[in-house]
């Protein structure tokens, strides 16, 4: 059996490259540092359970334990519009930080998957039968 291929060339320490630059920038950032300074104590742990969940997403390596979605939604003070200004500065930290083709391809990763968790956390606490925010 083959290893599944990677979903564009990146490395793994591109990966924590980018992660750690994101982080760096997230922790300055007026609106999203203090959204994970209330669940975030540890940056280097946090930093490479990111890293090891990138890692996964695109070079289908194993090592990410968890449930974003799950952490996320418990999370109390993450909010729908928390999730455009995450995935603009991501997509900035990958222009300056990669070749064109890895950001572009990375970028359209964590869109596709930040539009899923945006949709679960603005579904948070509604009744089971209202209809699912999907914009």
């Amino acid at each position: 059996m083959t290893e599944p291929l990677a979903r564009f060339e990146i490395t793994s320490a591109q990966i924590e490259h980018v992660v750690g630059a994101f982080y760096t920038r997230v922790r300055a950032h007026h609106l999203l540092g203090p959204v994970f300074a209330t669940h975030v104590t540890d940056w280097a742990e946090h930093e490479a359970k990111i890293a090891r969940f990138w890692k996964g997403a695109i070079l289908h390596q194993p090592g990410y334990e968890g449930s974003p979605m799950m952490a996320h939604r418990r999370a109390g003070n993450v909010f729908a519009g928390h999730f455009p200004v995450w995935l603009g500065l991501f997509d900035d930290t990958l222009r300056r930080e990669l070749d064109p083709l890895a950001a572009a391809g990375w970028s359209a990763l964590a869109h596709r998957i930040g539009a899923g968790l945006r949709m679960g956390v603005a579904d948070v606490g509604k009744a089971p039968a209202d209809a699912p925010v999907l914009r």
